[in-house]
């Protein structure tokens, strides 16, 4: 049965667990409270990155202008999105010359955002708010604080982004497809929690799956499959070949129960659903 696929999440270590699964338009199985509110700690950053992208579409700023210098050498606002910029994980770390390899960076988010908001002439949080949230309907999501990893919010939002992202209307759908697809192609580097990826393939705000294996969202859902996970037990990805996506958010951080149930469930959503 359909609904006892999703119910698996009960016999995680987290006390909380909300996971549903949806196409463009329908929502077909959730199981926990997807009202709850809870911390969706990196997961922050593809909401940062389609805010960021309205303002590319928006003319305020564009992918390809200089941003600033690491290792002497320029990056952009397309190295920032794809962690391709050089700048370190945290403000203080060494820089690598921009395309160098992937490093995962929550401080090229938090430039990204201080760079969008002075061009908006808003705080960055009202800016997603105005231009992502609430035309996505999204109301019980916030920002509080770092672009990076400080928003909060329910599965219920999430199933909402999740098919503007199979489906986009705030997006014109070539900058959709440059978001969504490799930049930067061949760039090594570490998955946060899975080690050294060779290719790590990113898009612009979405990790990308491509020929990563073994791979949080498991073995069943397309190469093209894009996404993001956080430190707080958080997932989305969306397979646009099945055209199916699937969220989740929990109330333990990240460990050994998500690298061991999340592909187990992954793979039996598609079982299930596709």
């Amino acid at each position: 049965m359909k609904g006892e696929v999703l119910q698996r999440v009960e016999d995680w270590e987290p006390d909380t667990v909300a996971v549903a699964v949806t196409d463009a338009t329908t929502t077909h199985g959730t199981h926990g409270p997807v009202e709850a509110v809870l911390p969706f700690a990196s997961l922050t950053k593809p909401l940062a990155a389609y805010a960021t992208l309205v303002a590319v579409q928006d003319g305020v700023l564009h992918l390809d202008e200089p941003v600033g210098e690491a290792a002497g050498e320029t990056y952009t606002v397309r190295h920032l999105l794809a962690h391709a910029s050089g700048l370190p994980p945290g403000p203080n770390g060494p820089t690598s010359e921009p395309e160098h390899r992937r490093v995962y960076s929550d401080h090229g988010y938090e430039v990204l955002g201080d760079l969008v908001a002075e061009r908006v002439g808003l705080p960055f949080a009202e800016h997603l708010d105005l231009e992502v949230l609430q035309p996505l309907g999204m109301h019980a999501t916030r920002l509080h604080g770092s672009p990076a990893h400080a928003a909060e919010g329910t599965v219920d939002d999430l199933l909402r982004f999740a098919r503007e992202l199979l489906a986009p209307q705030l997006l014109d759908p070539e900058l959709h497809r440059e978001a969504t697809s490799v930049a930067f192609p061949g760039l090594a580097g570490v998955l946060p929690g899975y080690g050294r990826k060779s290719p790590n393939a990113w898009g612009l705000g979405f990790e990308i799956k491509d020929t990563k294996a073994p791979h949080w969202t498991g073995d069943k859902v397309s190469a093209s499959t894009f996404g993001h996970f956080g430190r707080s037990g958080s997932y989305l990805w969306v397979d646009p070949e099945l055209g199916l996506a699937s969220t989740s958010l929990a109330d333990r951080a990240f460990d050994s129960w998500a690298i061991e149930g999340w592909p187990e469930l992954c793979d039996a959503i598609v079982e299930a659903y596709a």
